[in-house]
């Protein structure tokens, strides 16, 4: 999942919230390194990636996209499953997309004395740029080709965005199956970690 899924799974908690954006850039034990919110949604980072790369719909969606993108599929299909769900967000959401960015990044940057510093300084463009542009498809293939140069070795991202086109359908209805599984998983997950 990218960062929107990230986002939209980690409910209304503040410190899950930061915490859950901050899985990408956070590696290695947790405990102690964090308050204990912040370390629950760093831990649901991490089950949400388990159960993603588990799930016979995100593998199905893998499965779609050309073999010679090899380990960069599953790149691909969450960043294409975060275009779906920007594309579809009134099915998941009752909050209008620009509203939930808008208080998601006002949550982000009050945690700021926590963020890694490779993500403080991509706050602004994940927010001003990248997730409002997630329902374009054609965006999606600029994202990869941004991705694709800051990988820094030679690999296939810049051409991802014909992948998302020439298999749209089918993977679109992947995301279906998949993301009430993944919404109701992050719900129990949560909801285990607040009772202990």
């Amino acid at each position: 999942m990218n960062f929107l899924a990230h986002l939209h799974l980690s409910g209304e908690d503040p410190d899950i919230i930061a915490g859950n954006m901050m899985g990408d850039f956070v590696k290695g034990r947790l405990e102690g390194r964090f308050p204990p919110r912040i370390t629950l949604g760093l831990k649901l980072h991490r089950r949400i990636d388990s159960f993603t790369g588990r799930h016979p719909a995100f593998h199905a969606s893998r499965q779609r996209i050309d073999p010679h993108f090899g380990l960069y599929r599953a790149v691909m299909v969450d960043l294409f499953y975060d275009h779906f769900l920007a594309a579809h967000w009134e099915r998941f959401s009752t909050e209008p997309l620009a509203d939930f960015i808008a208080r998601s990044e006002a949550v982000v940057r009050s945690r700021a004395a926590h963020l890694p510093e490779r993500l403080e300084r991509v706050v602004p463009a994940i927010f001003g740029e990248w997730i409002p542009s997630y329902a374009d498809p054609d965006a999606i293939g600029r994202v990869l080709a941004r991705m694709a140069a800051r990988v820094g070795r030679a690999n296939p991202l810049a051409a991802g965005g014909r992948e998302l086109l020439r298999s749209y359908d089918g993977l679109q209805g992947d995301f279906f199956r998949f993301y009430p599984d993944i919404m109701a998983h992050a719900r129990m997950f949560v909801s285990e970690g607040t009772a202990e």
